[in-house]
């Protein structure tokens, strides 16, 4: 399984769901050793196949760091806290998360918009 690691540690995903907000945008970088990208992506779509059918999601992308970059950065936007916490906590979900490899480390955080 993928190592989550938090980006902020004061506030980690898993606190960040007991806020109850929306809509929300799911960025998620994942450092994948590059000879594991194909395979890390053919997971990936998989799961993306199953959020994409979840109540309350609205978007995703995925992004590839440029140059030699070992990162990738998933972009979901989700109606709620609650229908991502919801979809992250289900069994199936769950399931497939355990397929990715111990090298993989994942660094989710939820931001909401902010007028500038």
């Amino acid at each position: 399984m993928a190592k989550l690691q938090s980006l902020d540690p004061i506030t980690p995903m898993f606190a960040q769901f007991k806020e109850k907000t929306g809509p929300i945008v799911l960025a998620n970088t994942f450092f994948v050793p590059k000879e594991r990208t194909e395979a890390f992506l053919t997971l990936f779509r998989r799961q993306a196949e199953f959020m994409k059918a979840q109540p309350g999601f609205v978007s995703l992308q995925m992004h590839k760091g440029t140059g030699d970059s070992q990162l990738l950065m998933n972009i979901a936007v989700w109606e709620s806290t609650e229908a991502l916490a919801t979809a992250f906590g289900s069994p199936e979900f769950q399931r497939m998360a355990a397929e990715f490899p111990d090298d993989i480390v994942s660094y989710p955080h939820i931001f909401e918009q902010v007028d500038v």
